[in-house]
């Protein structure tokens, strides 16, 4: 097992700075975001040539820097997507009336885009590291489009507990997408699945050798996080709590595409705030 706590501890410490970062930019004021959002550009672009050069390579240290480039490209989708960069064509509230079918064609118009370039990205760097020995940075970035899509699957389907504070409030037209009520027969499977993909990982990372090891087990350490994130849906105490020093109050900002608050966003926020007390 003690092969598993040093990439356990780098990847939950990498991930806990890293989202905190990406939540301080994005409180930030939004005269800020083009600078941001430049700058992490260029950083991804460094990324993307640590992931290139490091893919030949079979070295642990191989797999802890390809691990932390691809959490840079991750870093630059979601902080895209946070300040409404990279989002979808659909920017409005959920219409009362909305249900079935056309509720998940409107939620998923919200983030669309956003989804299609991780999807690209993935095929980027597969492409990029083809045939190579570290593999790691592939896998990383895929584990997190997975788990991140299931846990928006199952926010869609409807869970007990939702924290929307870290969503900024350009963003809130998205909370009108989410249900709480108790979890769906999806997210026992959900869970299951996540169990079961952690369980092979660590085998494979106690059964391997060298950087590969390493890359399986920074693969695992994503999976124990996210079991958690998943986990932090049905339980009352919500993660936001540690990212409260990242969470400073920014200004008020306009809603993009001129889609406005309205009484249906409101309530739906309210009700979420009390189910979650």
């Amino acid at each position: 097992m003690s092969a598993l706590a040093l990439p356990l501890l780098f990847a939950t410490v990498l991930w806990f700075v890293a989202t905190g970062f990406v939540l301080w930019l994005d409180r930030l004021p939004s005269r800020t975001w083009p600078t941001s959002i430049v700058a992490a550009t260029v950083a991804s672009g460094f990324a993307m040539a640590g992931i290139i050069a490091t893919a030949p390579m079979t070295g642990s240290a191989a797999a802890y820097a390809a691990f932390a480039c691809a959490l840079v490209l991750w870093g630059w989708h979601e902080l895209s997507f946070l300040m409404g960069f990279v989002t979808g064509p659909n920017r409005a509230p959920c219409p009362d009336d909305a249900a079935g079918w056309r509720r998940f064609r409107l939620a998923a118009a919200t983030l669309i885009h956003h989804e299609l370039a991780m999807f690209v990205t993935i095929g980027i760097i597969a492409g990029a590291t083809w045939g190579q020995p570290n593999q790691t940075a592939t896998l990383t970035f895929m584990l997190l489009f997975v788990m991140r899509l299931s846990a928006k699957f199952n926010i869609f389907a409807g869970v007990p507990h939702l924290s929307t504070e870290m969503m900024p409030e350009h963003m809130r037209y998205l909370a009108s997408y989410f249900r709480v009520r108790p979890p769906r027969l999806f997210f026992a499977f959900s869970l299951l699945g996540i169990v079961a993909l952690a369980g092979w990982l660590g085998q494979a990372a106690l059964g391997a050798e060298g950087g590969l090891a390493t890359g399986y087990a920074l693969a695992f350490a994503l999976v124990v996080l996210a079991f958690l994130e998943h986990g932090f849906l049905i339980v009352p105490w919500q993660d936001t709590s540690l990212f409260r020093w990242a969470m400073r109050k920014s200004p008020p900002q306009p809603l993009p595409m001129a889609a406005p608050v309205t009484l249906r966003q409101s309530n739906s926020l309210a009700a979420m705030e009390t189910a979650r007390q």
